[in-house]
């Protein structure tokens, strides 16, 4: 828990604090030498929900999550906002009202030190406390995700992969943040300890009022965990809204594809896996018109054209000239 309670955000807001987004992005661009990686990416996260951003590699999920905190590499070029709470993200926001959880805990945590100790420090970055204070604190945030004292006492290399990814996800909350960015958070691990990890953080992001970016190509895991899911394809957002619209009744035709190329169980004994035809364009390499419309059935001569802007198509905001498949 963190060392001073978060301001209560379970009542009930006024009706401006319903409708201001927590988290705003707006027409964020991201550019290296050889083009751009993120094309003017928009979405809002709300108090308290779940927002997943899904999609194949390359589509530019981590990039966007990496620029919300100031992560970038050397030689990008940004453009956008990003607003928290109407205001730009300042660097002292980082880890005290923004937190990450990185894809591999294991290269987040310091081999040197024990996990309690790099809780404590994280606490110690935003308050002015003792030591033993900050440990105390670490302490009760490593037990409620589920880790002891010999758990807290150790080295990162002596606990097995979900212990250090539980460990990580208590170092993100330990200062009550207002915002939790999680990158692929379970690619190391099973699926039962996937789904438990998940699990997990969405139970403790609630508990401290935090709301959660869940960037995941996982998409049962999201459909299962996630409030809202924005598609990302070629560095843009193609389709985003509420979780059950969006895998349960999707529009846009690379979210249909997307979809479809998920093996079911009812799949026949040594059929071929079902897949989604083509490859995404490489970063920087989208060109004019839609970048889908190579690999979509639908596409027609303004599809290579044009590229749709985003439109509001049942219940949902979709960037595609041809919803549910119309024809071309």
């Amino acid at each position: 828990m963190p060392l001073h309670p978060p301001p209560d955000r379970s009542g009930s807001p006024d009706r401006s604090d319903r409708a201001a987004p927590l988290l705003r992005v707006d027409g964020l661009r991201i550019g290296f030498a050889d083009g751009e990686a993120v094309r003017g990416v928009s979405f809002e996260l709300r108090a308290g929900e779940v927002l997943a951003l899904v999609g194949e590699s390359g589509a530019g999920k981590s990039m966007t999550a990496r620029a919300l905190l100031g992560m970038l590499p050397r030689g990008a070029e940004v453009h956008g906002r990003v607003l928290l709470r109407g205001g730009p993200v300042a660097p002292a926001d980082l880890g005290r009202r923004l937190a990450w959880i990185p894809q591999d805990a294991l290269s987040a945590l310091s081999p040197v030190h024990r996990v309690e100790d790099q809780l404590g420090f994280a606490v110690r970055a935003v308050a002015r406390v003792r030591r033993g204070e900050a440990l105390a604190v670490a302490r009760r945030a490593l037990a409620g995700v589920g880790l002891g004292p010999d758990a807290a006492a150790a080295f990162p290399h002596a606990l097995s992969g979900g212990m250090r990814q539980r460990a990580v996800i208590a170092m993100a909350l330990v200062n009550g943040p207002e915002v939790v960015v999680a990158d692929e958070p379970t690619t190391a691990l099973d699926p039962e300890r996937q789904e438990q990890v998940l699990a997990l953080l969405r139970e403790r992001c609630a508990a401290v009022g935090a709301a959660l970016l869940l960037v995941s190509h996982d998409l049962e895991a999201v459909r299962r965990h996630a409030d809202r899911v924005a598609v990302a394809y070629a560095g843009r957002i193609v389709e985003v809204g509420a979780a059950e619209l969006v895998l349960g009744r999707p529009v846009a035709p690379y979210t249909r594809g997307l979809l479809a190329s998920l093996p079911s169980a009812g799949l026949p004994r040594r059929s071929r896996l079902p897949v989604l035809a083509g490859a995404p364009p490489a970063p920087g390499a989208a060109g004019t018109g839609c970048s889908f419309a190579s690999r979509c059935p639908y596409a027609g001569a303004l599809c290579r054209r044009t590229e749709p802007a985003p439109r509001e198509v049942d219940g949902r905001t979709v960037a595609c000239h041809h919803p549910f498949g119309e024809a071309a």
